[in-house]
């Protein structure tokens, strides 16, 4: 049997990246930190504390420029216990991009582009 371990975004900016993690999700990094003893990739994995999931943000020398990120088909999900509260937060903040209200969902982008989806606990 398979479980699921972690997902994947590359960064253009990781200590930014970091602190828009916390802020906008509450993320934190988990475990250590990985180098290349040469310099060209640094890893970090972040957690909510609660489960075993783990985002992996990747930061790689050889790519300072922005990601091509295609149509954003692809996004990471995070449920919210006070669905309406980190809603306001993220208005505050102005980083949703779309909203649902008949599904009761929403976007938020990262400063790269990447998709998060934020759904209420039901």
């Amino acid at each position: 049997m398979l479980t699921f371990n972690h997902f994947n975004f590359n960064v253009t900016d990781l200590e930014r990246s970091l602190r828009f993690y916390k802020e906008a999700l509450g993320l934190e990094p988990v475990g250590e930190r990985k180098e290349a003893g040469d310099g060209s990739f640094i890893i970090v994995y972040l957690g909510d504390g609660k489960t075993d999931f783990r985002l992996e943000l990747t930061w790689l020398r050889e790519h300072p420029q922005a990601y091509d990120l295609g149509e954003c088909e692809f996004h990471l999900a995070l449920r919210a216990d006070d669905y309406e509260a980190i809603h306001k937060k993220h208005a505050d903040m102005g980083c949703i991009c779309y909203e649902n209200p008949a599904m009761g969902i929403y976007f938020i982008t990262d400063p790269d582009g990447y998709w998060i989806e934020v759904i209420p606990t039901r």
